[in-house]
C-alpha cells in the first residue's frame, strides 16, 4: 500500500502543472491552508532533482507572497475572516501567545516559524494583527521560507539520484524515519517553548491579545 502511495504521488509530481500547484499549495499554506507544501516539494525534487533549485526558489517566492496575504488578512480583514480562519485551524489558544512572542522577539519568530512544524499561517496573520514593520516581516519571511525551501532545493540538485535510489530501497524505513524526527521536532519545540525565561513564561500564558491603538 505505501509503494503503491508512494509511486503514484512521484508519478503526480512530476506532472506538467506539478509547479503551479507548488506555488499554489505554498501560497495558501502561508496565509490560511491546513497542509504544509514540504512533501510535495521534496517529492517533485526527488522526481526532477535537476529542477530542484527551481523548484525551492518558487517555494520560497510562493510561500512568502502567500504570507504578505496572511498579513493582510491579520492588517485589515481580521474581524471579517481573520478570527474565523484562526478559530476553523484550531488556534485561537495559539493567537494571543504568536502576538506576545512577536512583541517581544520581532523577526526571530517570523524566521523560526520558516523553518520549524509551526504552522506559518499562525504568524503571518498574527505579524499582521500587531502590525509588524512590514519589510522587517517581508525579509524575515524569505529568510525562514528560503531556508528551508532552498536547503531542500540544493540537497535534491547535489544528491538527487542517490537519494532516490536508497528511499526506492528502503522506503517503509525512509517513513518511519521521517516520523520519528516530525514528531520529536515539534517536542523539542514545545519543550523550547515552556523554557525558564520570564519572557516565554508571560507569553506562554498569554490568553488575549489587543490590536495597536
Amino acid at each position: 500500500m505505501l509503494r503503491r502511495l508512494y509511486d503514484w504521488t512521484l508519478d503526480k509530481a512530476s506532472h506538467p502543472h506539478a509547479v503551479g500547484w507548488l506555488a499554489l499549495f505554498c501560497f495558501m499554506e502561508a496565509s490560511f491552508f491546513p497542509i504544509p507544501p514540504h512533501p510535495l516539494l521534496g517529492l517533485m525534487c526527488l522526481a526532477q532533482p535537476k529542477k530542484a533549485l527551481r523548484y525551492g526558489l518558487i517555494a520560497t517566492a510562493a510561500s512568502v507572497i502567500g504570507g504578505l496575504f496572511g498579513y493582510l488578512i491579520g492588517w485589515g480583514l481580521y474581524g471579517v475572516i481573520g478570527q474565523t480562519l484562526i478559530d476553523g485551524l484550531g488556534l485561537h489558544d495559539s493567537f494571543p501567545v504568536a502576538a506576545c512572542y512577536l512583541r517581544e522577539y520581532d523577526w526571530e519568530v517570523i524566521v523560526l516559524a520558516g523553518t520549524t512544524p509551526v504552522p506559518f499561517k499562525l504568524l503571518t496573520i498574527t505579524a499582521g494583527f500587531i502590525e509588524m514593520n512590514l519589510v522587517t516581516f517581508i525579509l524575515a519571511s524569505i529568510a525562514g521560507r528560503g531556508l528551508i525551501f532552498m536547503t531542500v532545493g540544493i540537497l535534491f540538485r547535489l544528491f538527487g539520484a542517490p537519494i532516490k535510489r536508497f528511499i526506492d530501497k528502503y522506503l517503509g524505513m525512509v517513513t518511519a524515519a521521517f516520523v520519528v524526527l516530525l514528531v520529536g521536532g515539534i517536542m523539542a519545540i514545545t519543550l523550547l517553548g515552556h523554557g525558564g525565561s520570564d519572557s516565554k513564561d508571560k507569553c506562554e500564558a498569554a490568553t488575549s491579545v489587543t490590536a495597536p491603538a
